[in-house]
């Protein structure tokens, strides 16, 4: 193992499971660069169905540099309607090429808008929404321009490729410099990190507006959200975040946040409307903004927790691919392609002693699988070694599970997550230019995979 970059060590990715060196390079030198495109599982009526059976109307977007909540807020703000009425199953980020499905309420097909930068095709009609997590995955083709090392490449595939298969991922003799890459997909894996774009790629704060939240501090959340400047913003930026910490003005904040952070300023507003006297002010604050927004944050700081539960486990040698007793394991998703494998975090099970060898079994065959959780207020956090590292990590955070039952969109009930990250991947060199190739389950990140080639700052 070596140690991250120290960006991602303040998200709880503390380590790159693969020895050999990085390859560098720049990733999404330009949107198409980064292509992403949803494995859909959402099923419709034709579009002329009934609209009052069916009044969401479905169609498939292909995004060029849109992030996907912007996305949907021009969308809404074009329609004239609440942006709520707006859903999707994934959120893409926006220096990218992004297909994905949508649904809008109470919209006819002929009312959609031209939007600069997207192509937009209507799919039909649906009774429901399109929910967070409505897809089965993601396929990518992703190019990283101009690395600094890229034979490197091959080491590190052939390190990602033993991490899959449960063995010691240590670079050594047999993983020369001059290795040539595979010639088609490789099975690899690495751990199922939450990505540093789950946290903010510029400013990687949501989790700390979190964490704050979950313990009740609702002043402190702001002050993360509002304050807290990162040396990675504009000057501008960071000088009025500085005068929010100092001053907690929240009046002169409106005078001085740039336009750009709207959310900011929509807290601002609030604050100075409600007096910003009581904690509940605060906390009224953080629910003027959009629902989604909110459950965010919350969903950070359960991605901040699994992050670190993940390195601990790192570096205590345990394994990623099956269990030991005590870890909970998930079972396959039966609705799941036949090629395509999904965890299941809704069929659990505790392994003991006595099940250890069958579930292995089942681990070895692709029918389960070792789970962290994402903690909420009814997680089962399992016994073990696995159950001492996630109650280690949640007392030197000060939480607990009951901390999680909490107002409205920050309440959650928490769930588990898959430990591992398998895919099948393909690297094709052209000069110093290097185009991956792969798919993952819904809720994995592409960087995941690419941070472990790149091993450099997530921002370049």
């Amino acid at each position: 193992m070596r140690d991250a970059h120290p960006i991602e060590r303040a998200v709880g990715m503390e380590y790159y499971v693969s020895d050999a060196d990085g390859v560098g390079g720049r990733l999404r030198a330009a949107p198409a660069d980064f292509r992403v495109r949803e494995l859909e599982a959402f099923d419709t009526e034709p579009v002329d169905a009934d609209t009052g059976a069916y009044p969401h109307l479905v169609f498939r977007a292909e995004l060029r540099n849109w992030e996907t909540n912007d996305f949907a807020s021009e969308l809404s703000d074009r329609l004239g309607i609440s942006r709520e009425r707006v859903s999707w199953a994934g959120t893409k980020d926006k220096r990218a090429v992004t297909t994905q499905l949508f649904s809008v309420k109470g919209v006819a097909a002929g009312d959609l808008p031209d939007i600069g930068g997207t192509d937009i095709e209507v799919v039909g009609r649906a009774g429901r929404p399109i929910l967070f997590g409505d897809l089965a995955g993601n396929a990518f083709e992703i190019v990283v321009r101009d690395t600094e090392n890229a034979d490197a490449a091959a080491s590190v595939v052939a390190d990602l490729q033993a991490f899959a298969a449960g063995e010691d991922p240590t670079a050594g003799e047999d993983r020369s410099s001059d290795a040539a890459l595979p010639a088609g997909d490789t099975t690899v894996g690495v751990p199922n990190y939450f990505g540093q774009q789950r946290f903010g790629s510029r400013r990687p704060v949501t989790h700390e507006v979190g964490l704050a939240i979950a313990r009740g501090e609702w002043e402190d959340a702001v002050l993360a959200y509002v304050g807290n400047p990162h040396d990675r913003e504009p000057e501008s930026t960071r000088e009025a975040r500085a005068y929010v910490d100092e001053t907690h003005d929240w009046a002169g904040a409106l005078d001085r946040l740039p336009g750009a952070l709207g959310y900011e300023r929509s807290i601002c507003h609030r604050l100075v409307e409600n007096g910003a006297d009581e904690p509940t002010d605060f906390r009224e604050a953080l629910e003027a903004l959009p629902s989604n927004l909110q459950s965010l944050f919350v969903n950070a700081a359960q991605s901040y927790v699994f992050n670190r539960i993940l390195s601990e486990r790192l570096e205590r040698g345990l394994p990623f691919d099956r269990p030991v007793e005590g870890d909970v394991v998930c079972f396959r998703d039966s609705d799941a392609p036949e090629d395509f494998p999904i965890p299941d975090a809704d069929r659990t099970q505790e392994v003991t002693a006595k099940r250890l060898s069958t579930v292995e079994r089942h681990c070895e065959r692709g029918r389960a699988f070792v789970t962290a959780p994402l903690v909420g207020t009814d997680t089962d956090l399992g016994g073990g070694e696995p159950g001492d590292i996630a109650r280690g990590v949640l007392d030197d955070l000060g939480l607990e599970r009951g901390d999680f039952d909490l107002p409205g969109a920050f309440d959650s009930d928490g769930t588990r997550r898959a430990i591992l990250l398998r895919t099948d991947l393909g690297v094709d060199r052209t000069g110093d230019d290097l185009t991956f190739t792969f798919s993952l389950p819904k809720g994995s990140y592409a960087t995941v995979v690419l941070r472990e080639f790149r091993k450099g700052d997530p921002a370049e």
